[in-house]
Parts: structure tokens; C-alpha cells; sequence
């Protein structure tokens, strides 16, 4: 008999959907261990469980058993972006008029990434990227930064056609700063550094950009310390509100 624990949303498979994962929230079980744990019958609590794989919310182990998925921790991450966006524009701000450059903050979205909040450069030449807009993830110091710690399957489809090297991003970890001159655009060099969420997890990309005229060939040299400040209060604020 299926197991009615909880208030019902009237939606009776979204119930029964939310049981599995309710379940799987003490660890991984098998399919027996999801019968007992939500009451559900056998060739419902495997339906339900195969289906919510197929939509990343579920996954499975080493041993085949039933663990919650990586969908989870990437919606988890969007629910921050709130919080994120609320933290960002003084952070930009101040990111802005300590370089004098123009800053951005990225999100990654499927193969591309979204400038999400952005502080531009009051006068002169400048390097404007509207918020909103989408760039490839396959140049330019933010895509870096936003690529270098996926799982190597992601990390390895995401090189294919990209205008850096898995060298250049062994390179970033290790400096855990970005930095690309006339790579995503003639002309325009970039310093990115990594925002994180509670987890640990990359969710974010911090950026300033503008000429190499400005920025020099070596731009990490005079504003990375700058935008690595700027992560890491972005980082801070989303974990003391996570």
C-alpha cells in the first residue's frame, strides 16, 4: 500500500516522486530499501526511481543502488543565485573602481555561460558585456575558470574546440586564477577568478576585462589579487547564508 505520510499536493506522482527522493535523503538504498522506506509497490518505486535518473534528480553507485543525483546540487546552486546576485553589484563595484576596469559575474548554463551582473567602466574605452547576455564556454578567462574543476567527462568534452588547453586549465587550478588576451575577442584580455558555493562546488566566475592596452599581455599581473578578493566575498556570502 502507498505510504500517504505528509500533507498530499493532489498531484499524486509528483507525491510519490517526492517520497523516492525523500527516502534517498538518508543514503543510498536499493530498490527493496525504497519499497520499505515509502510503501510504494515494487513496479511503481522502480518506475518512479528509473525516471527521475533519466532526469539527473537520481543516480546510482558503485553497487547499482539508488543515491540522490547531481541535478539536486545544480538546482540547489541556482536557488543561491539569488543571494549571489543580491552580494554582486557592490562587490562588482568596488571591483571596478579598484582596477578601473569593467567587471562581470558568469554563470555557467548548458554549453554557454550568462554575464548575470556586470559593473562597466564609465568612461572611455571599454569592454561592455550587457547582463544577460550568453558567450561560449570555449574562450575567454571566465569560460576557463568555469570549466577547469568539472568532472574530467565534462572537463574533456568541454576542450573539444576550445581556444585553451587542458595544460592552461591544470594551470588555473593550481593558480586559481584565469587570465586570456585576445581570446575570446581581438583586443580584449580578461583576469576570472572562481565563486563557490557551500559545497565547494564552482558556481560562479568573477571577471574584469577591457583593452590589452590597458590590461597588458600579462593582465593577471596587476588584477588578480584584485578579483580574487572579489571571489572570495562573494564565496564568503554565500556560505554564511547557505
Amino acid at each position: 500500500m502507498d505510504n500517504t505520510n505528509g500533507p498530499s499536493s493532489g498531484v499524486g506522482v509528483l507525491d510519490k516522486a517526492a517520497l523516492v527522493l525523500s527516502a534517498l535523503e538518508a543514503g543510498p538504498a536499493t530498490l527493496a530499501g525504497l519499497v520499505t522506506a515509502t510503501g510504494l509497490a515494487r513496479p511503481t518505486a522502480h518506475r518512479l526511481a528509473v525516471a527521475l535518473e533519466h532526469h539527473r534528480m537520481v543516480a546510482r553507485d558503485m553497487q547499482g543502488r539508488f543515491v540522490l543525483g547531481p541535478r539536486l546540487s545544480e538546482l540547489a546552486a541556482a536557488a543561491g543565485e539569488d543571494r549571489l546576485l543580491a552580494m554582486a553589484g557592490p562587490v562588482l563595484t568596488h571591483l571596478r573602481d579598484v582596477t578601473g576596469e569593467s567587471a562581470q559575474l558568469y554563470r555557467r548554463q548548458g554549453d554557454m555561460r550568462i554575464c548575470v551582473a556586470a559593473a562597466e567602466r564609465l568612461s572611455g574605452l571599454r569592454d561592455t558585456v550587457p547582463v544577460g547576455s550568453t558567450l561560449p564556454m570555449k574562450a575567454g578567462s571566465a569560460a576557463q575558470v568555469l570549466m577547469a574543476w568539472e568532472e574530467p567527462e565534462r572537463l574533456h568534452r568541454g576542450l573539444q574546440g576550445a581556444r585553451f588547453t587542458a595544460t592552461a586549465l591544470s594551470g588555473v587550478r593550481r593558480r586559481g586564477w584565469a587570465q586570456s588576451i585576445g581570446e575570446r575577442e581581438p583586443g580584449v584580455a580578461s583576469v576570472s577568478a572562481p565563486v563557490r558555493g557551500p559545497s565547494n562546488r564552482v558556481v560562479a566566475a568573477v571577471s574584469v576585462s577591457g583593452p590589452i592596452e590597458r590590461l597588458t599581455r600579462h593582465p593577471g599581473r596587476m588584477h588578480a589579487q584584485a578579483v580574487l578578493d572579489a571571489a572570495a566575498r562573494l564565496t564568503e556570502s554565500l556560505r554564511r547564508n547557505g
